[in-house]
């Protein structure tokens, strides 16, 4: 039992989701240090995050008073410059960042957004993002479906057999 929550001992194999092949080992170490980031400021975060509009966030970030944050990975100079779809998340967020490795060029990215350095270990913001608040509508829209990603997770872990293949 886990002695901290008061909660039965899950199988093994019930604590961990199949990987997301969708990324690039870089990305998906950026990915790790951004996350770790964001629980280092008392946030809690989701990956491949998909969007009323079609898009998937990266990241995005649920951290105090409700604030959201998307996180766009770009783990390459290619990978930024093949990608024009990144304004489609600042409607979805009150705060937009890329996220880089050390070896892209932070000229790259353009001012008017936040950046963070990361690799698997962790990360750091280079540069704050501008706040553009979200309408009470949105946020709450999004927050909702933050929160039934989150559930449809937890019961994946819980109980791989039960959540369709696919639906995460």
């Amino acid at each position: 039992m886990s002695a901290s929550l008061g909660l039965p001992a899950l199988p093994a194999d019930a604590l961990i989701l199949p990987p997301d092949r969708r990324q690039s080992p870089t990305a998906l170490r950026i990915q790790r240090g951004v996350r770790r980031l964001f629980s280092e400021m008392g946030c809690v975060t989701l990956p491949e995050f998909s969007l009323v509009n079609g898009r998937r966030a990266d990241v995005i970030a649920l951290c105090g008073a409700g604030r959201l944050t998307i996180v766009e990975i770009k783990s390459s100079v290619a990978d930024f410059r093949a990608d024009r779809k990144w304004p489609d998340y600042r409607d979805f967020c009150d705060r937009f960042f890329f996220a880089i490795p050390e070896d892209v060029p932070e000229s790259l990215i353009p001012e008017a957004c936040g950046l963070i350095v990361a690799d698997g270990y962790g990360a750091g913001i280079l540069r704050e993002a501008p706040e553009h608040p979200l309408s009470g509508p949105r946020r709450k829209a999004v927050t909702l479906r933050f929160a039934h990603s989150a559930a449809r997770i937890l019961h994946a872990l819980a109980d791989p057999g039960a959540v369709r293949e696919g639906a995460l």
